[in-house]
């Protein structure tokens, strides 16, 4: 039976920037023949946006892709139909028109910066390249539009990060650096897909409202792709909802929202993060406690490159975690939530006192560490950054089992994959298969099944959900509660999305600036925050873009005009 689909009445613009017109994408390889976009049509004038949405695997990111012929080369492809931009056909088109397109008329924010950004090369070296690509500018025009750039997306002290790479950022930060290269030449059509994944509420409303006002000033269109809704309906004038590579329903974005017609978008619209966080039992022994935790990051400078000062990630923190316990741990970008993490799986160096199950970390031989990794699991913020491109699913999920000796046999070990697949939400049919054949949504989940089959007693997620639709959040918080409540489990949940905690969550600490400003129970900090930058937070996350957000200043138009005229 075909697929409902359902358009609303839509005037046709008079003049269209870009006409998608009965795209198909085929993946091709020896066995089958994958059909990842089904006839998808859309269109997008300037100063509009259109935004993309559906769940982890629906084709959006593909059709996006597909506009600037970027598919993957290490799959064999067919693309049909038509493209045209500014009039002009892009299936088809020259790789020298292309390279004269890409990142000068039409710019792109990836949704993983980690592995879009060059880590070989500093931040000046990777944004000034797109302005010396496009506009030959010398190298003192370069560093100062590069230093203007960094200052608009948010960028802390940017005079100081020039010469930083991209693994000394933040999630958050490497975002923020992508989407100051994607504006770097003025486009005419920003593709922005999941831009905000990565960044704290905070950050996300000041860069949602920097697009819109970059929007108002200059026409330029915006293709958003994301699986926010609260986004979608502050940001997008029109949505196309797509499902397993088909629009099946498409209008004005209120018309949308406010009276959905087919039931895939309404159960999209229906999907928010639900449940109560379980909380320890009242005599529920300690499993992890940190006291003083340091880590202090040197600055060197002068031609001998002393020691001029240091980057105070964690400046002291105590923390607490009890069998069956959700510690949630919040705070903006470059707060030190992630770095609080890493040391506490001794990932990296710090001081201070670490104790697991009554024993001290710090100062143990790496050998002697190896044997309580088992316990100690995490989830990484960037699946596709901690999964081995080489190696498929089955082995990734499986190395911990091998190195723990974990399964009789290679059959065990292959049902027990299987059984963790399948507990995640994914065909363990699909083990055989590598991380790039997968959506991002379903690299997180394959990364969360590699930490739960060794059924740990303390799991640290960071921002394990950053990178799921809100269906599939909704599921993978009621896996992390099941799981939690069947094994007594105990978590330390590192995220900036204040809805996912609230369901997840039954104590928080707020960070910033690498210390804590505020602790407490989960509802008292949710509901009656006693801190200016915790409330601060709280509304920014349920306030996206608000309209009365203020305006991005006048000063800063002036910058973003000298950048870009």
């Amino acid at each position: 039976m075909a697929e409902k689909v359902v358009l609303m009445p839509q005037k046709q613009p008079s003049e269209d920037l870009l006409v998608v017109d009965n795209l198909h994408v085929d993946f091709l390889n020896a066995e089958r023949q994958v059909s990842a976009v089904r006839g998808v049509s859309l269109h997008l004038k300037k100063g509009e946006t259109l935004a993309l949405v559906g769940e982890s695997g629906s084709g959006k990111s593909i059709t996006a892709l597909s506009i600037l012929q970027l598919l993957p080369y290490a799959v064999r492809s067919e693309v049909t139909g038509s493209i045209r931009f500014g009039g002009r056909e892009m299936i088809g088109a020259p790789e020298s028109e292309m390279k004269r397109i890409r990142g000068n008329k039409i710019a792109m924010v990836f949704q993983e910066p980690m592995t879009s950004l060059n880590p070989l090369q500093t931040l000046e070296k990777q944004i000034g390249e797109v302005l010396t690509l496009h506009r030959g500018l010398g190298k003192a025009e370069v560093r100062t539009h590069v230093l203007e750039l960094m200052k608009l997306v948010g960028l802390p002290t940017p005079e100081k990060r020039l010469n930083a790479y991209p693994h000394e950022l933040s999630g958050g930060q490497r975002q923020r650096v992508m989407i100051a290269m994607a504006l770097a030449n003025d486009p005419d059509l920003l593709i922005a897909d999941e831009p905000t994944t990565a960044l704290d509420v905070t950050v996300q409303a000041q860069i949602l409202k920097l697009l819109k006002d970059l929007q108002k000033r200059f026409g330029m269109a915006l293709l958003l792709i994301t699986h926010d809704l609260a986004v979608v309906r502050k940001m997008a004038d029109r949505v196309c909802v797509m499902n397993k590579g088909l629009v099946v329903e498409a209008g004005v974005t209120k018309q949308i929202f406010d009276a959905p017609q087919h039931d895939y978008t309404k159960h999209l619209l229906a999907s928010e993060p639900k449940g109560e966080p379980l909380g320890p039992s009242p005599d529920a022994p300690v499993v992890l406690e940190a006291k003083g935790v340091k880590v202090w990051f040197a600055l060197r400078g002068g031609l001998l490159r002393r020691v001029v000062g240091h980057v105070k990630a964690v400046d002291g923190i105590d923390v607490t975690v009890r069998r069956g316990q959700t510690l949630g741990v919040v705070g903006e970008s470059g707060s030190g939530k992630s770095t609080l993490g890493n040391a506490i799986l001794r990932l990296v160096n710090s001081d201070g006192s670490i104790r697991f199950q009554g024993r001290e970390l710090q100062g143990l031989a790496e050998r002697d560490l190896r044997g309580l990794r088992k316990d100690i699991q995490v989830v990484f913020q960037d699946p596709y950054a901690s999964l081995s491109p080489r190696k498929t699913v089955a082995k990734i999920i499986g190395e911990g089992l091998r190195i723990h000796d974990i399964g009789a046999s290679t059959a065990e070990r292959d049902r027990m994959i299987a059984d963790i697949l399948e507990e995640v939400g994914l065909d363990p049919a699909m083990r055989h298969r590598h991380p790039h054949e997968f959506s991002g949504g379903q690299r997180q989940r394959i990364a969360i099944a590699r930490a739960m089959i060794l059924k740990p007693s303390f799991v640290v997620l960071d921002e394990p959900t950053s990178a799921l639709d809100m269906s599939i959040q909704t599921q993978i918080i009621d896996l992390l509660r099941d799981l939690q409540q069947k094994h007594d489990l105990a978590y330390l949940f590192i995220s900036h999305d204040l809805k996912v905690v609230r369901a997840l969550c039954d104590e928080i600490i707020v960070m910033q600036s690498g210390k804590v400003v505020e602790h407490g129970p989960a509802k008292q900090i949710l509901t009656s925050p006693r801190e200016q930058y915790t409330k601060d937070l709280l509304k920014a996350a349920f306030d996206v873009v608000a309209d009365s957000d203020p305006a991005v200043p006048s000063s800063d138009m002036g910058t973003i005009h000298r950048i870009v005229s």
